[in-house]
């Protein structure tokens, strides 16, 4: 949502509490909610997943994600998890820290489910506010499919992040890393990932991890 400093000792996800929270637009490139445009907040630090980078991602995870389990862990504007929903995702949950946009995602999940068709909301797409590796370490292990990571780029949680995702990944699932650097296979060897697609767009390295072959 990202050099590396990993080390880096800012905080995970600081905003001015007094900051009005105003609105812009992303949209949705596929799936059911297609060029449905949505209303996110415009705060401090926040970074939506560009459109350029978000269509090359699905068309790498596939288009139809029908079946598939998957956590947006830093969602922001929401951007990834939606999308994910949209494409026929059975269970999506994107966790956010800060509560004004905790808000703001409830009331795109309200608008969404009510264009949508089957479903109940409490099936397919979830909102819940807390803090992204927390929620992922309290995940079954290989109980996801798909795990977004795209915390702020400033922030001290990237290995912390990788391993709780690795933990929480099916074996063919992957992992969606956004950050400000390049990862590579070296450097996460350490958590059983691989890098199996990369592309950089401006300041932004999009990376799908997979589990490296026969990694337990």
């Amino acid at each position: 949502m990202t050099t590396k400093s990993v080390s880096s000792s800012r905080p995970v996800r600081q905003r001015a509490r007094n900051h009005a929270v105003q609105s812009h637009e992303i949209r949705i490139i596929g799936g059911q909610w297609k060029r449905i445009k949505l209303k996110v907040a415009d705060r401090p630090g926040l970074r939506p997943t560009p459109d350029r980078v978000r269509e090359t991602l699905f068309n790498w995870l596939g288009q139809e994600m029908t079946g598939m389990r998957c956590v947006d862990a830093f969602a922001g504007t929401g951007a990834l998890g939606f999308e994910a929903a949209s494409r026929g995702a059975r269970e999506v949950l994107l966790v956010e820290q800060d509560a004004a946009l905790v808000v703001q995602l409830q009331r795109v999940q309200a608008h969404l489910l009510a264009l949508q068709l089957p479903e109940p909301a409490e099936q397919l797409l979830k909102v819940q506010r807390g803090e992204g590796v927390a929620a992922l370490r309290q995940m079954l292990p290989a109980s996801q499919d798909v795990v977004f990571l795209d915390p702020p780029f400033d922030a001290n949680v990237f290995e912390a992040a990788l391993a709780a995702a690795a933990r929480a990944l099916a074996p063919a699932g992957s992992v969606y890393l956004e950050a400000p650097i390049r990862w590579t296979d070296a450097e996460l060897e350490p958590f059983g990932l691989v890098v199996h697609r990369y592309l950089k767009a401006g300041a932004v390295h999009a990376h799908v991890l997979r589990a490296e072959p026969g990694a337990a």
